[in-house]
C-alpha cells in the first residue's frame, strides 16, 4: 500500500447540511469532511473536485478540509422551524470515519447532534474506526430511524490493495459490521462500485455476499461503476497499472455515458438479488435498537 503525507485543513462551515440532486433517494447529506485519504481510483467525488478546480488525480486525499463547526452548526439547523425531521445521509462526499475522525471526532458529535433531535439518518463508511462510535450510534437507534452501511466492494484483498489503497482490509471492515450488529445496530453492506469484468462477477459477488452475511448484515445494496469526467480519467490511469488488459474495454464500455451499458447493470442487480436470497440475508440481530412508536416519538420532540 502506498502511503500518502496528508495535511488537515480546519475551516468552518456556515450550514452543516447540504441538498443533494433529485434523483437521490434522500435530499439531505452531512460530510464533516472535504477530501478523503482512502483514495479510491473509482471515487465519484474526484468529478466534484475537478469542477471545484482541484486535483481530481494523484493529489486528491492529500489535504482534507475539516469543517470543525459541523456539530455546533448541524444543531443550529435542526433547530430551525423549517426543519421537517426529513433523513439525513451521513458520508456521501466522503468518509465520516477517515483517519482525521480519530483525531477531530466530529462525526462522533454529529452522531450526538442527531440523537439530541431524534432525527432520522443513515451513514456509510469503509472505515472500521466506526466500531468506537457502538454507544452513540446504538443510542441514535433507539431514538430515530437510522442504519449504517459498511461499504466491501470485494472480498478479494488484491483487488481491495489496487482500487483503494488507503481503506482497511474487507475482513477488517466485515469484523466492524458484527460488531455492530451484535451491539444491535442496523448494520448492512454495500457492494459499490462493482467493477465490470473485476468484481462485477458471480464469484466476486457470491464470496462477497456470503462474507456479509457470516457477518450478520442486515442488508445489501449495491451498484456498477460510474465514471463522470473527473474520475474517469484517473480510473483509466490506475486501471491501465494494475489490469492493463482491461483498459480498451473499459473505454468502450463507457464511451458515450457515465453509465455502464444497462444490459451489465441489470444482470448486477438480479445476480445481487438471487444471492441475496440463496445466501440467506436477514436482519437476525438478536437485539433490534430501535426508536418507540411514532406516536410517542412526536411526543417526545415536543419535550
Amino acid at each position: 500500500m502506498r502511503r500518502v503525507s496528508t495535511d488537515y485543513i480546519e475551516r468552518t462551515c456556515t450550514t452543516a447540511l447540504s441538498k443533494v440532486d433529485a434523483h437521490m433517494p434522500f435530499r439531505w447529506s452531512l460530510n464533516p469532511y472535504v477530501g478523503c485519504i482512502h483514495r479510491c481510483v473509482f471515487c465519484y467525488v474526484r468529478a466534484f473536485e475537478q469542477r471545484a478546480d482541484r486535483d481530481a488525480g494523484e493529489g486528491y486525499g492529500r489535504g482534507i478540509r475539516v469543517k470543525v463547526n459541523i456539530a455546533t452548526q448541524l444543531e443550529r439547523d435542526l433547530a430551525r422551524a423549517s426543519w421537517q425531521h426529513e433523513g439525513i445521509a451521513i458520508g456521501t462526499a466522503t468518509d465520516p470515519y477517515q483517519a482525521a475522525e480519530g483525531t477531530y471526532r466530529l462525526t462522533r458529535e454529529c452522531l450526538k447532534v442527531l440523537t439530541r433531535a431524534r432525527n432520522p439518518a443513515a451513514l456509510i463508511t469503509r472505515g472500521p474506526l466506526i466500531v468506537r462510535d457502538a454507544d452513540v450510534l446504538s443510542e441514535l437507534s433507539k431514538s430515530a430511524d437510522f442504519a449504517v452501511t459498511v461499504s466491501v466492494p470485494t472480498v478479494d484483498v488484491d483487488v481491495c490493495q489496487k482500487t483503494e489503497p488507503g481503506t482497511a482490509p474487507p475482513r477488517q471492515r466485515l469484523r466492524a459490521v458484527r460488531q455492530l450488529v451484535d451491539a444491535g445496530v442496523k448494520t448492512g453492506v454495500a457492494l459499490a462500485p462493482l467493477l465490470p469484468g473485476i468484481t462485477a462477477t458471480k464469484a466476486s459477488i457470491g464470496a462477497t455476499m456470503r462474507a456479509a452475511r457470516d457477518a450478520g448484515a442486515t442488508h445489501i445494496w449495491s451498484g456498477v461503476l460510474r465514471l463522470p469526467p473527473g474520475t474517469r480519467e484517473h480510473f483509466l490511469e490506475a486501471l491501465q497499472q494494475e489490469f492493463p488488459e482491461l483498459v480498451s474495454r473499459y473505454e468502450t464500455l463507457y464511451a458515450r455515458t457515465a453509465n455502464a451499458p444497462k444490459e451489465i447493470r441489470v444482470a448486477a442487480e438480479a445476480y445481487v438479488k438471487q444471492q441475496r436470497r440463496e445466501v440467506g440475508i436477514a436482519d437476525r440481530r438478536s437485539t433490534r435498537l430501535q426508536p418507540s412508536p411514532a406516536p410517542l416519538q412526536l411526543a417526545l420532540q415536543r419535550l
